[in-house]
């Protein structure tokens, strides 16, 4: 099956009886344009940018429509909840949380970890709804090498982020 198009998605929205808005129109194209994660923020950003004026609770509004009709998913990640196309949201997120650097996870990677958990607790776990935290390859390698990790000032800390800063000096 295709993904929907921009013009699929306004049908959808308009069968549902609402209004399709300049603004509406304008943020739903911003939508289908986008791969992978998008926060509310980033969208507004980018919506406003070609519309001022454009009002975050429209953008808020027509993202929970956007999830409502099955066009949307959205997980909790580290920095805030992210939006992302619901043909793309068959993964498992996961963060750093000392450089913030994000990797995903396939549901087939997953699997046995939903198992575990329905086995030990009769509970079937939704792991695209958020993410995992942990320390990636280089945050753990810092940590177990004994050379801790350091900031940047900036809040961040981590290999990742100290020598992306420092490439940017």
């Amino acid at each position: 099956m295709e993904p929907p198009t921009t013009v699929d998605v306004i049908e959808v929205l308009r069968r549902r009886g609402l209004r399709m808005t300049p603004q509406r129109r304008a943020i739903v194209a911003e939508i289908m344009r986008s791969h992978g994660h998008i926060s509310p923020t980033a969208l507004a950003r980018k919506v406003q940018g070609e519309m001022p004026g454009v009002n975050a609770s429209t953008i808020y509004r027509t993202l929970s429509l956007l999830e409502e009709v099955g066009v949307l998913a959205h997980a909790h990640l580290e920095s805030g909840a992210e939006y992302h196309r619901a043909e793309e949201a068959g993964h498992v997120h996961l963060t750093c949380s000392s450089c913030g650097v994000e990797d995903d996870l396939s549901m087939e990677e997953a699997d046995a970890l939903v198992r575990l958990v329905e086995r030990h607790h009769g509970f079937h776990p939704d792991l695209t709804h958020f993410a995992i935290s942990g320390l990636c390859a280089d945050c753990r390698e810092a940590v177990e090498g004994g050379s801790g990790l350091r900031t940047d000032g900036l809040g961040a800390t981590g290999p990742h982020r100290l020598s992306r800063i420092e490439a940017e000096r």
